[in-house]
């Protein structure tokens, strides 16, 4: 990541945070390790998942902790950027059925009877 737009993530940050706001630090920590552990997923795909909302929400942080999470939990170079694909769909799908509000706003979707 370029340090000129995004500070590097460290422990001091992460100390701090924790210092800052132990309790929801703590509760925040415990959630994600929740959501992430084995279950009807596995962890691989919920990497993967997680891989494709980070480029949705466009996290940097979080494109590169859960690539390289994907990447150790097993997850291929190609299953990664199949899943970037995805969300890139997604987002794009999105705009196109959200035209259905702009078309019916100026008058452009028929009226059903």
């Amino acid at each position: 990541m370029s340090d000129d737009l995004f500070p590097q993530a460290t422990p001091a940050v992460a100390k701090r945070r924790k210092e800052l706001t132990p309790n929801a630090t703590q509760a925040f920590e415990d959630f994600s390790k929740a959501v992430f552990a084995e279950g009807a997923l596995d962890e691989q795909t919920k990497q993967l998942i997680a891989v494709a909302v980070a480029h949705v929400t466009q996290c940097p942080y979080c494109i590169e902790g859960h690539s390289k999470l994907a990447q150790r939990k097993g997850a291929s170079s190609e299953q990664i950027m199949e899943a970037i694909w995805v969300a890139a769909e997604m987002r794009a799908g999105g705009a196109f059925a959200h035209s259905t509000i702009a078309l019916n706003a100026i008058g452009e979707v028929p009226h059903q009877h």
